[in-house]
């Protein structure tokens, strides 16, 4: 969680501060294969030096971008899930529960979709 102790301690939110750093604890922990990094000054997790799950906070929702891809692939799940989206993030409201098994499901889907994927970003 090193890593991300800066990004963290510049949320003024206590709860949101709280809720941000459980989520990115809960991933560590879920996928320890990932690698975090902080790019653009945001919190990423990459597998083997390509892009899989990033995040970012507003007053109002945690952002999550799991690339349009991600998206893409599990929009209905995002709305059902309770979440509004744009074609490239996933807004969690900071009154909503976070929907862990969504959240697997997205980081499953794009390291097996990337896994031979030899740049950063998809092309």
């Amino acid at each position: 969680m090193e890593v991300f102790e800066e990004f963290l301690s510049r949320i003024d939110h206590p709860d949101h501060r709280e809720r941000m750093e459980e989520v990115l604890g809960w991933i560590m922990n879920k996928f320890p294969t990932l690698t975090p990094v902080i790019k653009w000054n945001q919190p990423m997790f990459t597998d083997h030096d390509t892009y899989i799950i990033g995040f970012s906070v507003a007053k109002q929702h945690i952002a999550v971008a799991p690339e349009q891809a991600g998206i893409n692939r599990f929009s209905e799940e995002i709305e059902q899930a309770g979440y509004d989206h744009t074609k490239e993030l996933v807004r969690i409201k900071w009154k909503n529960e976070v929907d862990y098994s969504l959240l697997e499901k997205m980081i499953e889907f794009n390291m097996m979709d990337k896994a031979d994927c030899e740049t950063f970003w998809r092309k």
